[in-house]
């Protein structure tokens, strides 16, 4: 079974159930790490969800720049055992961003990695680099936000939702989101520009304020909509100052369900919409 959106695109991932054990095996060894077009697919036994193995997702920032994702794995193995990892790399140039993320198999070494990285300075860098916990948007206090956005649309939100670091600066009620800023394409002068696909119809700026709020400052929104009803068209925009905080704001986001909708959350390339 292959896992899909609302939109019959797949979110890569899938499920095979085999009767023989020794036949899923044989499947392991001859599939994984098969290059598959342009992915390297990875095959292995699913895990029965437990406590101990949730949130156990790290993100990395400020990594040096000629960092592979080897040498990052490298660095992080000595804590437990690595199930993915993957380090941002600039579309147009190829070059590492600086960004990480590594899920390890259990929460209690993700733990451990964090208490001796975050702040840890890597052998030829002149910065120490920051290691958390990445944002999980199914934990019981993001999805009760997330509910009460989808149901109370009705409602409008009295001011911006601020964060721990306090950054989120601007008032959603106090800026025109029909013009400017929404559909940029981001750069580090002009900040992030992030494409949100399949939002529900009665989606609204404030909405987008609220998801994307806690992650960092958020410049700009915008919902696209029908010229002749005013619904939400499916999609919209967000601009955010930091590209760190907008990595982490999409690697959260991205396949999050939101009412009867599953979110497609990716940088705008520049030739998205207008």
């Amino acid at each position: 079974m292959t896992s899909k959106c609302l939109t019959g695109h797949s979110l890569g991932y899938g499920f095979v159930n085999f009767v023989n054990p020794s036949d899923a095996e044989r499947a392991i060894s001859t599939l994984n790490g098969l290059r598959l077009q342009s992915k390297t697919i990875k095959v292995s036994f699913a895990r029965p969800s437990s406590d101990a193995i949730k949130d156990a997702n790290l993100y990395i920032s400020g990594l040096p720049r000629t960092l592979s994702q080897q040498d990052v794995e490298d660095m992080f193995s000595h804590y437990g055992r690595i199930i993915n990892s993957r380090v941002l790399v600039d579309q147009a140039s190829g070059l590492s961003r600086g960004v990480a993320f590594i899920r390890f198999d259990k929460r209690a070494e993700a733990d451990d990695a964090v208490k001796h990285l975050n702040g840890h300075t890597p052998p030829g860098s002149a910065e120490p680099i920051t290691v958390k916990f990445a944002a999980n948007p199914n934990q019981a206090r993001n999805s009760q936000m997330m509910s009460q956005m989808y149901h109370g649309q009705s409602r409008r939100f009295g001011g911006p939702v601020h964060h721990q670091a306090q950054r989120f600066r601007f008032s959603p009620m106090s800026t025109d989101h029909m013009s400017g800023g929404g559909g940029a394409s981001g750069s580090s002068s002009s900040g992030w520009c992030i494409f949100i696909y399949n939002l529900g119809q009665e989606a609204d700026e404030a909405m987008l304020w609220q998801m994307f709020g806690p992650f960092g400052a958020v410049l700009n929104v915008k919902v696209i909509r029908d010229f002749n009803t005013n619904k939400c068209k499916g999609f919209g925009f967000v601009t955010m100052a930091n590209y760190e905080e907008a990595a982490m704001a999409i690697h959260s986001l991205n396949g999050y369900r939101l009412g009867d909708k599953v979110l497609q959350v990716s940088f705008k390339t520049s030739k998205g919409h207008k």
